[in-house]
């Protein structure tokens, strides 16, 4: 009988590092490093700092400064931990396939559907996001049309190629970039009175306004403004020298980042104060409309639509990442591991595109049920993806010492910064029962938690009997490399 080859998260044994992931192997590593690391500025900058920033400035007072300072050190303590895992074993899978190899396979399948289902919510509300903000300037047209036309847009631009994608995404993203960059010069100005009647620091008084409960609950807001730059690890797959790219993307990423928040939200609180900035209006556009910038609404209507773009098509591209990961684990069918003649993973795009087709339905019919409890989950799912991070990194490093094998090193020696960044991430994950809005974030992401252990469960058992079928066959289920199957046509 002719011997058949399982994947390698069947084998018996113990995983084999290469083995795994060897798996992933077919996607076209064409990514530079710029376009590296615009994807996660990509993913990581969307409308929230454009304007959910006032939330955060609301929570803490012109101390914000301190909570993003705060959060900054967390998201650095997740830096190193991917750096060092990535440049190690780059793959798509990125932590999840890390957390499977150094953890158990239940780490890489909870944290794979977590991470999935929690982009598939945020792409569809980004979907959502820019067809209201097209209604400023075409108040007429339906917003479902709206919703239609960049969905389709987005999956075409996630399908073609990924020099194509990569290129699209570096413009959508440069954008951002550039609007920032003339916020941080005309706010600088606007401050110091080169060129205006100067402001000064007397918008900084009453720094400590919120107390240091408000600094505490702003670096909740600041952990979630980070969350993002773990999808440049996702591109190691498609890197071009991934081993390099991905690590000085990930360090470029957290750098514009600190820049970005820290310099735009020390501004912002300098420029007007504190309890004046409303919830409804972008502290940008304030600015803007201070130093006289013409039509300065429409200009930041166009720059956060497509800042909801960029990030949706960020989202994508990582949310199917993950899909074709777990296929190539024999996690999810196997349809959804192929890859098109331009190393594109097609069948994952579109089935994480029908998610979010079902997202952006349920924010329409079940906004009070349904939707909310995935609203949870994507809260959950990012606090939750840094502490396994944290956790699996940890065990990357154990692993490697005790085998005396030599890594790539970019946190300290030791692990404290994990162990220090897991302990704020556990404490910022229960501070979110007291941030306003955040509560459904405990209660749908533990239940949430609870439900993909029995789904790992169930899946286990059959792949169980599975092997059981096969042994009593005479069937081989050793480790193996990529089925043919999943080879990209020629």
């Amino acid at each position: 009988m002719r011997k058949t080859e399982m994947p390698a998260s069947a084998s018996l044994g113990a995983p084999d590092p290469a083995a795994i992931v060897e798996r992933e192997a077919g996607l076209h590593q064409n990514l530079s490093s710029r376009q590296v690391a615009m994807i996660g500025l990509g993913s990581t900058i969307g409308t929230g700092l454009f304007l959910g920033s006032a939330i955060s400035v609301k929570l803490a007072g012109p101390a914000v400064i301190l909570s993003f300072l705060g959060g900054s050190m967390i998201a650095l303590t997740v830096m190193w931990a991917l750096a060092e895992m990535t440049a190690e074993h780059p793959a798509a899978g990125s932590f999840g396939l890390h957390a499977e190899i150094y953890l158990h396979p239940w780490a890489g399948f909870a944290i794979r559907y977590t991470y999935w289902l929690c982009l598939v919510v945020i792409v569809g509300s980004e979907v959502v996001a820019a067809a209201i903000y097209c209604k400023l300037w075409f108040p007429g047209i339906p917003s479902w049309m709206w919703v239609a036309a960049f969905s389709a847009a987005i999956i075409y631009l996630n399908t073609v190629s990924i020099q194509n994608f990569g290129r699209f995404e570096y413009w959508l993203a440069m954008i951002k970039v550039l609007t920032i960059a003339v916020f941080l010069v005309l706010g600088t100005a606007l401050l110091l009175g080169i060129g205006f009647p100067p402001i000064g620091a007397v918008n900084y008084r009453g720094f400590f306004s919120r107390g240091w409960t408000g600094v505490l609950l702003g670096i909740t807001m600041a952990v979630f403004s980070f969350l993002g730059i773990e999808v440049v690890a996702a591109t190691a797959g498609e890197a071009a020298e991934p081993r390099v790219a991905v690590p000085q993307a990930l360090r470029r990423t957290l750098f514009f980042l600190v820049l970005f928040y820290l310099g735009g939200l020390t501004l912002v609180v300098g420029i007007v104060p504190w309890n004046q900035i409303g919830l409804g209006e972008s502290p940008f556009v304030h600015v803007f409309q201070i130093v006289g910038i013409p039509a300065a609404g429409h200009v930041m209507n166009f720059v956060v639509l497509t800042a909801a773009l960029s990030s949706a098509m960020c989202n994508l591209y990582f949310t199917s990442r993950l899909l074709f990961s777990l296929a190539r684990g024999g996690y999810a069918p196997t349809a959804l591991g192929r890859l098109s003649k331009l190393g594109m993973p097609v069948s994952a795009v579109l089935a994480s595109s029908a998610g979010m087709v079902v997202a952006v339905m349920l924010s329409h019919f079940l906004e009070a049920t349904a939707f909310v409890f995935m609203i949870g989950v994507a809260f959950f799912g990012g606090p939750f993806i840094w502490i396994m991070i944290l956790i699996t990194h940890l065990a990357f490093r154990r692993a490697n010492a005790r085998a005396a094998k030599p890594v790539l090193r970019f946190a300290p020696t030791g692990p404290w910064s994990s162990l220090s960044g897991l302990v704020a991430l556990l404490g910022v994950l229960v501070s979110t029962w007291w941030v306003p809005g955040f509560r459904v974030t405990l209660l749908a992401g533990l239940p949430w938690l609870v439900f993909i252990t029995l789904c790992y469960g169930v899946w286990s058992r059959a792949n169980r009997n599975n092997r059981a079928a096969c042994h009593s066959q005479g069937v081989s289920t050793g480790v193996s490399t990529v089925p043919k199957s999943f080879h990209r046509p020629e």
